[in-house]
């Protein structure tokens, strides 16, 4: 098996009247490979959350233990993530995000399909096992996705690229709410025809995705290359005569040894250490509101089930717009440093939080409609900045270490955020807070989280740009 994931070994390059348009070429098809592949990572993900509410109230799950199942996806990601991600620089990224979301896809299939009965403790020790396999599975993911940004796009432009490439996120997790609705309705449209119970019809947010998922993997088959070495193309930084960044210990594409990779270029690497903890707090706001928000708003009376999908989904969609402009602000405005930003849309997303709880909380008497409005408005709000910091982290991951241990270091950094971040402070104790107060409290603690995040984002901004001087 480890053979198959083998990287493909360096072609003779090609001439030199045929270099330039075959890399811009291929920088395309790469790039568009793995924005879609990783979009369709996120349509195999969270689907769990979206069904939840209306399996609570079908007698699947049990409300007070739904966030322990939600978890288990953000848990075994965390891990997963950090070790695929020295796997990864180790293997083709082709076959690596490929084989990853197929697998993934099936899985989320299979809880769509399991024939769950009234046992709800049962029914929760399933599903967990079933989203700790998808959470693993989804380490497949990201640490291929940075290693071909690492390999076909230098330093000096990476900042903007990765902010464009992040936008994948938001893709997905809006398009994941989208096909959520329609693989309900299919679900409730020829539930008839099937001699099937509408009462089912949850299970539609898991087939449907995984479906389009599975298409997704297909079209990254053809366009993904796992370096432009192996293409025949010499290296980007002498392609595009761009030699910032730390350089690569060895020759491109070789692999590390484990002591190189964890141990100087991770555990050694303070700045590393600075960004792995900002990026907890990071993941917190993220998915403290996002994963929550279904929940919370049908919880509060304040939306119905369809609603608060398309309201998860807006909340996505928002954060395309505002993970581009964060990366080109950090392109133009700060010359790639990322620390300024992330304190900017850190700051910003607290401000989002806290109306977002005023306004679900009910503090101040309105009128429905108006409610509804301004949590919309605060959900684009904390969308919309979010994934700028979302994004930045990874770049700042990449740029602390040389481009053949970015899978190392992006494994590192998402260690911290999907394990503490999401699965512990998001899932378990927002969700266990909510659960033991209620929902005022837990949504505080998300403004909390923001807060230390915006302290920790700032404490990057002199090493950083210190940094940034030393090896331009």
């Amino acid at each position: 098996m480890s053979r198959f994931f083998d990287p493909p070994a360096p072609k003779p390059q090609m001439p030199q009247e045929k270099v330039d348009k075959t890399y811009k070429a291929m920088r395309i098809k790469v790039f568009l490979g793995a924005f879609l592949g990783y979009a369709g990572y996120y349509l195999v993900r969270k689907n769990l959350s979206l069904a939840a509410p209306e399996m609570i109230e079908n007698g699947i799950l049990d409300a007070a233990k739904v966030g322990l199942t939600m978890s288990a996806v953000s848990i075994a990601y965390a891990f997963s993530k950090f070790i695929m991600g020295s796997v990864s620089d180790r293997s083709d990224s082709r076959k690596f995000l490929c084989v990853g979301l197929v697998l993934s896809a099936l899985t989320m299939i299979l809880v769509g399909v399991l024939p769950f009965g009234a046992n709800t403790a049962l029914n929760t020790a399933i599903i967990f096992a079933l989203m700790l396999v998808v959470g693993w599975l989804s380490g497949f993911g990201w640490p291929p996705c940075g290693r071909i940004m690492a390999h076909w796009f230098s330093q000096n432009e990476r900042s903007f690229k990765m902010s464009v490439w992040n936008v994948s996120h938001t893709v997905g997790s809006f398009s994941l709410g989208i096909l959520a609705i329609a693989g309900v309705s299919l679900f409730i449209l020829f539930a008839p025809t099937f001699g099937l119970d509408e009462a089912q019809a949850w299970r539609g947010n898991f087939i449907f995705p995984s479906v389009i998922a599975i298409l997704i993997a297909v079209f990254c088959w053809w366009a993904i290359r796992d370096t432009p070495e192996s293409c025949g193309l010499p290296s980007v930084q002498d392609w595009r005569n761009d030699y910032s960044g730390i350089k690569s210990k060895g020759k491109a594409g070789e692999k590390l040894p484990f002591k190189v990779l964890f141990v100087d270029h991770v555990l050694k690497n303070k700045l590393l250490w600075i960004v792995a903890l900002s990026n907890v707090f990071v993941y917190m706001v993220r998915y403290g509101i996002g994963d929550w928000a279904p929940t919370f708003l049908s919880d509060a009376g304040i939306m119905t089930p369809a609603e608060s999908k398309m309201a998860f989904s807006v909340h996505n969609l928002v954060g395309a717009a505002g993970t581009i402009l964060c990366g080109l602000a950090t392109s133009k405005i700060f010359k790639g440093r990322c620390a300024p930003m992330n304190v900017i849309c850190m700051l910003a997303c607290m401000a989002g939080v806290l109306l977002y709880w005023f306004v679900g909380a009910g503090f101040i008497p309105m009128d429905p409609a108006v409610q509804k409005v301004l949590v919309y408005v605060a959900l684009c709000l904390i969308g919309f900045f979010i994934y700028g910091p979302v994004a930045l982290t990874g770049v700042q991951a990449l740029n602390l270490v040389p481009k053949n241990a970015a899978g190392t270091a992006a494994g590192f950094v998402g260690l911290f955020g999907y394990f503490i971040g999401d699965a512990i402070c998001s899932k378990i104790f927002v969700g266990g807070v909510a659960s033991a107060f209620d929902w005022n409290v837990a949504n505080l603690t998300v403004a909390v989280g923001a807060l230390i995040g915006v302290i920790l984002c700032a404490l990057l901004i002199r090493p950083e740009a210190k940094q940034i001087a030393e090896n331009r």
